[in-house]
């Protein structure tokens, strides 16, 4: 079989290019499909009822954890000192002052991971200019 050279080069032009396109096309998806990094965020860490479990910082509430929803898997809270820590009704939900180092769906407002988690004292947060905006009810 015998190809003329024009042929050759039209085909392999044709080829050149999809190959160019293809790879312009997969840098264009990786860089939009990379994961969100890990941040410190601190604020208000809110555990009103069984499997509710929010974080409510300077920036926006991000959902840990809804009943009957969005899960964070294998959620381990904070240990905070009785000091640290205001309990609805005398039980151990509540709320307190805690930074966690983790990584967010901006748009969802999900809670993907979280590397670590402190508790801080109440003060911190009560004294946090940024924080005032969540409302946050004294027993």
């Amino acid at each position: 079989m015998t190809f003329a050279p024009e042929m050759m080069s039209r085909r392999f032009l044709k080829i050149v290019f999809r190959a160019i396109a293809f790879l312009l096309l997969s840098n264009l998806f990786a860089v939009s499909a990379q994961p969100a990094k890990f941040e410190t965020r601190c604020g208000w860490y809110d555990n009103p009822t069984p499997g509710n479990h929010w974080l409510s910082d300077k920036d926006d509430e991000w959902i840990i954890g809804v009943q009957g929803g969005y899960q964070l898997e294998d959620f381990v809270a904070p240990v905070f000192k009785k000091t640290q820590w205001v309990s609805f009704f005398g039980g151990s939900y509540g709320y307190g002052c805690a930074c966690f180092r983790m990584r967010v769906d901006k748009e969802t407002k999900h809670v993907l991971e979280i590397k670590s988690a402190y508790a801080r004292p109440l003060s911190v947060c009560r004294k946090d200019k940024a924080l005032r905006k969540w409302k946050v009810e004294e027993n």
